[in-house]
């Protein structure tokens, strides 16, 4: 049992043998008790990870966040290769609505909020209300495929007017906490051009994936390749674009999840024989990336962190949701949705995990005062949300079901 208690000291290897296999069992077990495997395999990572019973190799810890990219990589590609044309072109307006009113309106909420109950400054509540507002793509994107492969809610074209929106409402939710975050630094910033980020980010993100799926599209009639190798070639190609977004994010602003299951859609547009092939290569791969995923999310969560944000915390949070999903009804005006797809929806949009995990500590190394308390209430949001959504859509699911 001692030898156990050591492998955080042994290698790299060796953390993610017992990621990958403690990871199936969680997944397994959740799974027969009719609960989501992500919600085992999210609390199998808090028991492991440093804030548990700290099992894992620091230098696994230290490259985690390329791993969660990666499966991020290969869940959104999944999602472009999913996309149906004609699905898309009913519900694009919804889907544009729901990639920025919903997070908008729960941003402003949490930060006026916050300055009533939490005592921060507004921009203090608007760095963590657009931290708190961004939906995690990792726990909706897998929930929404699984609905688009077997059927469910595919009349009304709801999974893929979730996942379209989803995939937007990152960006826009990253760039006005950005925004939020500058004002507090006293940097000089221009509101107008930052708010001009994020339909530039979106074209260029969109540019991208186009050109690159077009190229892929040519090598692939032009070239007889495996279908593994395929996969490998456009995999590393979304991964250099998710670098380039990195490297270019003072000059030129880059949406690289957007770009990614761009590639795949244009794959599936073009060649859609091919595009089916790499589905199901892709499905396999996610097999390893979903554990990987939210064992290693889990592990960033500090439970005792989460814990000093304190009855006012839950209270913002709640009211925050709140906000939120009446942000996803105004969203869905005019549309043919009945009140329990529409209730459906709003379920689906409340999980947060991928970005609260990624940057709710940025407030705490960039000097901001109240770093600590911002950091608490984006890991209670992912505690509580994350979970909770993953099991609201699964048991919801037949309010959709055509």
């Amino acid at each position: 049992m001692q030898d156990f208690f050591a492998l955080k000291d042994d290698k790299m290897a060796t953390g993610l043998g017992v990621i990958t296999i403690l990871g199936l069992i969680a997944n397994y077990v959740f799974t027969k008790l009719r609960l989501p495997g992500l919600l085992g395999m999210l609390l199998l990572g808090i028991i492991i990870g440093p804030y548990g019973m700290d099992l894992l190799n620091p230098d696994l810890l230290r490259v985690s966040s390329d791993f969660r990219e990666i499966a991020l990589i290969v869940i959104l590609l999944r999602a472009g290769l999913g996309l149906d044309w004609d699905e898309l072109k009913k519900v694009g307006k919804p889907a544009l609505r729901l990639s920025f009113i919903p997070g908008v309106i729960e941003g402003i909420a949490i930060m006026l909020v916050s300055n009533r109950l939490m005592g921060l400054s507004l921009v203090e509540g608007g760095i963590l209300g657009f931290i708190i507002a961004a939906v995690s793509p990792a726990v909706v994107v897998p929930a929404m495929l699984h609905f688009k492969e077997n059927g469910i809610g595919t009349r009304k074209g709801i999974p893929t007017m979730i996942l379209a929106g989803a995939s937007l409402d990152d960006i826009v939710m990253i760039t006005i906490f950005t925004g939020f975050l500058g004002l507090y630094g006293g940097q000089d910033i221009n509101v107008f051009s930052q708010f001009m980020r994020i339909p530039v980010s979106i074209i260029t993100g969109v540019s991208l994936g186009v050109i690159a799926g077009l190229i892929f599209v040519r090598i692939f009639e032009s070239y007889h390749i495996r279908d593994t190798k395929k996969v490998l070639m456009v995999t590393g190609a979304a991964i250099l674009i998710m670098a380039a977004e990195d490297i270019l994010v003072n000059t030129i602003p880059i949406a690289g999840l957007l770009s990614v299951m761009t590639i795949g859609f244009i794959i599936l547009l073009k060649r859609g024989v091919v595009a089916k092939r790499l589905s199901v290569k892709f499905n396999k791969i996610w097999i390893l990336a979903e554990i990987l995923l939210f064992v290693l999310v889990g592990a960033q969560v500090n439970v005792h962190v989460a814990l000093d944000g304190g009855a006012a915390a839950f209270l913002v949070l709640f009211i925050g949701l709140l906000a939120r999903s009446i942000g996803v009804f105004i969203s869905l005006v005019g549309t043919n949705l009945d009140l329990k797809e529409r209730s459906f929806c709003a379920v689906a949009y409340t999980p947060k995990a991928t970005v609260q995990a990624a940057i709710g500590a940025v407030p705490l190394a960039a000097g901001v005062a109240s770093g600590e308390l911002i950091l608490a209430v984006a890991v209670l949001s992912i505690i509580l949300t994350a979970p909770l959504g993953a099991m609201g859509i699964r048991l919801l699911s037949p309010m959709i079901k055509d």
